[in-house]
């Protein structure tokens, strides 16, 4: 298999379509059209992983955070980006990264999270905006079915738990080709009124080349009329964090002391307890400050996240518990989903979890 298929399966899981503005997904380092000897996956790829690639003979390395986050000027080994970009070219290893297209995925960073601790009924805390589309096309009504199914099977009218959702409207269409029209319908010169079908249907934004093609190869027009746009609706099943409940609630010194365990981490940074039980959860693997409204607005016991500073703990004002666990440990199970993903996929070659250990923060 080549580099660019590989990036294609890794995209059934977390589309880059869904990566946020600032971040830096994709294949960071090497060639798309390279054959794949073996995959690494790791968290971080730092120059110990690029060694490990190396001695396991894997060319391709998927890492969750993107080694390139901001533009790189200068390449000449002195900062460890550096480095690493320059051992991976000479060794012809490519570099992949997802990060927050696996953030907002459904079944991504913060689905493990939740099932570590045992969370139910889960729900995106953040929803991503604009990432639903509307297609309106007008079909000749005879050929309206054949358009339709191939839309549906190119994945629009998908909606929630319901698949081949479109609306309908029947109508007369006109048009009048000019001399350079080889029309398929009617005569070039004359104006001529077709009964026709609007065919109205959504679809994620990311399949919209998908549903592109599947309207030209179908559509019998020589000018197939369009138009698409994007809608304000909610995809509920897309954004970032997640909101999901215990079976039991726990007490706050109780739900403390299990996270630290189950999380695997020496230190968990909390605001004050609310003498209150812990039943609905928010969680938001990595840096999640920017989420602890959200958390509050759905009426969250607890927030689970990392990087907060100083000053974000005040933003609990008495009415949520927040626990800055770490941003590693928040993240630590992320790898091995990508792998088992991978594992699943792919059977003709080796994918590998990466043993090296990239957290870059000790505790005494």
């Amino acid at each position: 298999m080549k580099v660019k298929e590989i990036i294609a399966i890794l995209e059934e899981l977390s589309p880059l379509a869904y990566s946020e503005g600032f971040d830096n997904t994709g294949l960071l380092v090497g060639d798309a059209n390279a054959d794949v000897s073996g995959i690494l996956v790791t968290l971080d790829t730092l120059e110990e992983v690029v060694d490990e690639a190396i001695q396991k003979k894997c060319n391709l390395i998927v890492s969750f955070h993107p080694i390139i986050f901001s533009g790189l000027k200068k390449i000449t080994g002195k900062t460890y980006v550096e480095r690493v970009v320059m051992k991976a070219i000479k060794h012809d290893i490519a570099i992949f990264s997802n990060h927050t297209a696996l953030d907002n995925s459904w079944n991504g960073v913060n689905a493990m999270i939740c099932e570590k601790l045992g969370l139910k009924n889960r729900k995106i805390l953040i929803p991503q905006k604009d990432a639903i589309q509307k297609l309106v096309t007008f079909v000749p009504t005879k050929d309206a079915e054949k358009v339709r199914n191939a839309l549906f099977t190119a994945g629009a009218g998908n909606i929630g738990n319901y698949e081949n959702c479109s609306f309908n409207i029947p109508g007369s269409g006109s048009f009048k080709g000019n001399d350079a029209s080889n029309p398929v319908i009617g005569e070039k010169g004359k104006i001529h009124f077709e009964a026709e079908t609007q065919i109205g249907i959504t679809f994620a934004k990311h399949l919209q080349s998908n549903i592109l093609k599947a309207l030209f190869e179908t559509h019998p027009y020589e000018e197939v009329a369009y138009e698409i746009s994007t809608l304000e609706n909610q995809n509920q099943h897309l954004g970032m964090g997640m909101i999901g409940e215990f079976e039991k609630p726990m007490k706050e010194q109780d739900f403390l002391e299990f996270i630290k365990k189950t999380m695997n981490t020496d230190c968990v940074r909390h605001s004050a307890l609310l003498k209150k039980h812990i039943k609905k959860v928010a969680v938001l693997g990595g840096s999640g400050s920017f989420a602890i409204d959200a958390a509050k607005s759905v009426g969250a016991d607890a927030f689970i996240s990392s990087d907060l500073k100083y000053h974000d703990f005040f933003k609990a004002e008495n009415t949520i518990l927040l626990a800055d666990i770490g941003h590693y440990e928040s993240e630590q199970y992320t790898k091995a989903l990508l792998h088992s993903f991978l594992k699943k996929k792919i059977t003709n070659f080796a994918v590998l979890l990466s043993q090296t250990n990239t957290n870059p923060i000790s505790y005494l």
